[in-house]
């Protein structure tokens, strides 16, 4: 769900749409799911939680990226 608002931030250099708070707070829930499914030993749930919060944090990276170049 994540990819193609990651693929539109990178194409227009720009992420303003972006909620920096609700990005962060989401980053921090997929970071407890991760921690879940480590001490669970589920597969899935760390491989699914894995590539999201991989691409949740290029978002953040590209946000903050993109808003530097503009000042």
């Amino acid at each position: 769900a994540f990819l193609p608002q990651l693929i539109k931030t990178l194409k227009t250099k720009k992420a303003d749409d972006v909620s920096l708070t609700t990005l962060i707070m989401f980053i921090i829930g997929v970071l407890s799911w991760i921690i879940y499914g480590y001490k669970i030993a589920s597969t899935p749930i760390l491989i699914a939680n894995l590539i999201t919060l991989i691409l949740n944090l290029l978002i953040l990276i590209s946000k903050i990226y993109f808003s530097k170049q503009l000042k």
